[in-house]
Order: C-alpha cells, then structure tokens, then sequence
C-alpha cells in the first residue's frame, strides 16, 4: 500500500507512534522504494523494511469512534444489512478510524455514512488508488476521505477487490465530487468504478499500456533535458543496489 500521510492525531502527537505488532506482515521491502530490478538510485539499496497493515481494533474504540461505530452498525440492521457482512473490520491506527467494507456493500454504507442524521459525512475529499501486490486477492485498494461537516468528524472508508477482478462501484452518484477522482484512480491503478457516468483516462493517453502508479509498473520515462544538460530517464540512471 502507498503510505499515508499522517497529521497531528487527538493525542496531539505529530509524531506516528509504532504501529500494534498485531497487524499483517504482507511483505518485506529492500532497498528506499522496493525496487526489484537494478533501479534503485537512492543509494539506500541495503534498507530492509517490513511492511505491516494494521489489524483490527477492539472496543473501546476511544473518543467518538465508538458513537460512528455504533450508529453506522445500527443503521445498516434497520435496513436488514448485517454489519458483520458489511463491515470487514474495523481499524483505530494513528488516532484515525477506518472501516473496511465489502465491495458489494459499499453504495449502501456510503448512502448511510451520508444520509443518517447521526452520521451526516456529507462530503467525500477523494479516493486514493493503493497498490498491494502483497496482499494476495486484495491486491487493489481504494480509500475515501469522508468528512462531517455537521459533527466536524472525519474517517475513512477501504474497499480492496484483486488483481483479477478490479471491479469496485462508484460512488458518483452519492458523492458527485469523486467524478474526477475515480478517474485518477482508474488511469493510475487500473481499479474500475462500476456505474461511472465516463470512465476514462484523466492524465494519460487514451492508448496508454499499463497502469503507472502500480508498483509492479516498470521504472521508466523519458529523458529530460534542462538547461542544456540531458537528464536520463529512471531507468538508465546509476543504480546503487
């Protein structure tokens, strides 16, 4: 997964604290940016690093996560939905919650994510494509920023679907803003939002090959020139590895 970017938390740490030793181990990384092929140009190319997902947390979630929790477990059984079947799990990493939920019921968690006056997350700031070639049949991911401006709350929702099937439906339709950002995330990770209204790409060219923010993509590009002098493309630069 691309790593996420972590503020100030409600302990007032800016600083990410070591993540729970419970979590998933999914891969281990060599070198500053997990190049496996010779292109490493950091110059960290002796770095090993093991790369863990946070598990899933356990009540008490602590602050008003709980209050979201409960309230979304509770909408979704009056409208004869399982929160178990929706929810896969629910995580409390880095003073953020995250709920990650089945691809199947996304439309119908989002809805009520929005719509319950208890929850009220009337915005959604994006979707993020995540690349997990190590989460074997979740290898693709999408994560939302939903944001309450009522209650001034904000969480995240995780949809993952695998390599084989990146099918995931849009959420348009409920938030018009993640038009153009699900475009993103189809041109760069090659997850595809069922029920777009227009599906294509936003950065690349229509013929493109491949998916460029994938990190089985391979390290390439185009040499650059600036000022007179030749800037090699990625792959043609010293490697220290």
């Amino acid at each position: 997964m691309s790593d996420h970017t972590h503020g100030e938390g409600q302990n007032g740490n800016a600083v990410p604290a070591p993540r729970d030793t419970g979590g998933e181990v999914i891969r281990v990384r060599k070198g500053m940016f997990g190049a496996n092929n010779g292109g490493d140009t950091s110059g960290y190319g002796g770095l090993v690093r093991t790369v863990t997902l946070p598990g899933a947390a356990s009540r008490p979630y602590g602050g008003w996560f709980d209050e979201v929790a409960d309230e979304l477990e509770g909408a979704l059984e009056e409208q004869d939905l399982l929160p178990e079947n929706a929810i896969e799990k629910t995580v409390v990493d880095r003073d953020e919650l995250t709920f990650h939920i089945a691809r199947e019921h996304l439309v119908q968690v989002a809805r009520t994510l929005r719509d319950d006056p208890a929850l009220r997350f009337e915005l959604c700031t994006g979707v993020s494509g995540v690349h997990v070639p190590g989460d074997k049949g979740r290898e693709l991911h999408a994560v939302y920023h939903l944001r309450s401006l009522t209650h001034g709350r904000l969480i995240r929702l995780e949809v993952s679907a695998p390599d084989s099937d990146p099918h995931i439906p849009s959420l348009v339709e409920i938030y018009p803003t993640n038009d153009w950002h699900e475009r993103e995330a189809y041109d760069f990770f090659g997850l595809i939002f069922d029920g777009h209204p227009a599906l294509t790409r936003i950065m690349m060219p229509d013929d493109w090959q491949g998916f460029p923010q994938r990190k089985d993509y391979p390290l390439g590009g185009i040499a650059v020139e600036y000022k007179g002098a030749q800037i090699p493309a990625p792959d043609q630069r010293r490697s220290y590895s």
